[in-house]
């Protein structure tokens, strides 16, 4: 019996992913536990195996597809069963042809009965059909982008949302007068509307179409482009709009303060020094940093907080998220009640959870719900910076590098090491004293480190 294959959800905020790899073609045999297709949310990558054996009748979409969550991805079963039933791209107002054509001989137009849904997905030109997610065409109208002239990537030729993304990344997008004007041809004219739509007054400067053509034609077959064209992958693009959201609608202030390294570096070397006797784990600056957070911040409420317009949640407990850079880019997994966690389990489990995003193997489900967030460029020699805010939290702590300073020790000037710590804060949730507290209260635990891990 055929056995369709859907698209897991990877967590309760993953609406679709993306089909990274087929490890298996249409008609290829089967076996339980084969690996089928690997897939991809915005920040993780996954395999699908077969749970049953028999033929790959039928793969309804391609690599690079953006799939819908539960969706039918593929069917096994024994050769020469239908998978019609199951395909979901083959809508129930497709008709057979003998279907159309006795409507027709009863002088009943074939598009008569089209129904509101099929509206949505189906447009013509010169008697072509041309079939369009409803994502896509959503995002199409919403950008005034041209869907007749839009080439298809999805099945049989099908638009989908990446397809009209493209055309809007590649400035092909134009006011619905000026469109009617051009028809395709001006798209080498920069445009000076919103958003950088081409517009009537364009289209109306002297030579433009004619004189751009030229010289890009002419440019392109003397020299060649002088840039690379990279296609942002979907992370970045998530990253962009995480980033962009947070520092338009909060009101962000970083307040630097250092701190005097002697104490920590001395605990440290105990640890190392007893490390293979007490099978301790290899603690980190970082996890020194993390747990003292953990049990500082609980005592300044706002800045272990999400903010909205109407309302200010306060935790109870901490969730940290812990910034971590990948080879796909940013990831931020969040180490859950880490103000019940003792230092090496909070080193341990850190260190796990950067591991699984860089392999891509993170769980959509571990990089959301944090309360606070670290991100540590210490290690890059980074002296200050500014780290954005994840938003709905209220607060985000930058940890930079060691250098050497000097303070008076009696009459004379002593060296010691420092780090400098940056905290970011929404200036909407909370003012600037009580972030300054909150940093206070760290740099003091972080330089009598000892008594805080005896509390």
């Amino acid at each position: 019996m055929a056995t369709p294959v859907i698209m897991p959800r990877q967590g309760q905020s993953v609406e679709s992913c993306i089909i990274g790899k087929w490890h298996k073609k249409k008609g290829d045999p089967v076996s339980p536990g084969d690996l089928l297709f690997t897939y991809e949310t915005d920040k993780s990558t996954f395999d699908e195996e077969a749970k049953v054996g028999g033929i790959l009748l039928d793969i309804f979409f391609e690599e690079g597809d953006d799939v819908p969550c539960l969706t039918n991805v593929c069917v096994i079963g024994d050769a020469g069963e239908s998978t019609d039933e199951f395909n979901p791209n083959k809508k129930e107002e497709e008709k057979t042809p003998e279907t159309t054509q006795a409507k027709q001989a009863e002088g009943e137009s074939p598009t008569a009965p089209v129904k509101e849904e099929q509206a949505a997905i189906i447009s013509r030109k010169e008697g072509e059909r041309i079939f369009i997610s409803p994502r896509a065409r959503h995002l199409a109208e919403k950008a005034g982008v041209d869907i007749l002239s839009t080439p298809g990537t999805g099945p049989n030729g099908r638009i989908i949302e990446r397809d009209v993304a493209g055309m809007i990344e590649k400035g092909k997008v134009a006011t619905a007068a000026a469109f009617k004007d051009y028809q395709g041809k001006a798209l080498d004219v920069t445009g000076s509307g919103i958003g950088g739509r081409i517009t009537m007054s364009d289209l109306a400067a002297p030579g433009a179409l004619e004189s751009m053509a030229s010289v890009a034609t002419t440019k392109a077959a003397e020299t060649g482009p002088d840039y690379e064209e990279v296609a942002n992958p979907t992370i970045r693009k998530t990253i962009a709009k995480a980033m962009h959201a947070s520092l338009s609608n909060m009101a962000q202030l970083t307040l630097n303060s250092s701190f005097d390294m002697t104490e920590i570096n001395e605990f440290r070397a105990k640890i190392k020094a007893s490390k293979e006797t007490l099978d301790l784990p290899n603690i980190t600056i970082n996890d020194i940093i993390l747990y003292a957070v953990s049990r500082t911040i609980l005592d300044h409420p706002y800045c272990n907080a999400h903010y909205y317009d109407d309302k200010t949640l306060l935790f109870k407990n901490v969730h940290l998220g812990v910034a971590v850079d990948t080879p796909r880019g940013l990831m931020v997994p969040t180490l859950f009640n880490a103000n019940r966690m003792s230092l090496s389990e909070i080193s341990t489990t850190s260190k796990s959870l950067g591991e699984a995003c860089r392999n891509g193997t993170i769980l959509p489900d571990s990089l959301k719900g944090g309360t606070f967030t670290v991100t540590n460029l210490g290690t890059l020699g980074i002296e200050s910076f500014t780290p954005v805010i994840n938003p709905p939290q209220t607060c985000i702590l930058g940890v930079n590098t060691i250098e050497t300073k000097v303070k008076m020790a009696g009459s004379e000037l002593k060296p010691y090491p420092a780090m400098t710590l940056s905290l970011t804060f929404d200036h909407r949730a909370l003012d600037g004293a009580p972030a300054a507290r909150f940093l206070k209260a760290l740099v003091v635990n972080l330089e009598n480190f000892s008594a805080l891990l005896a509390r």
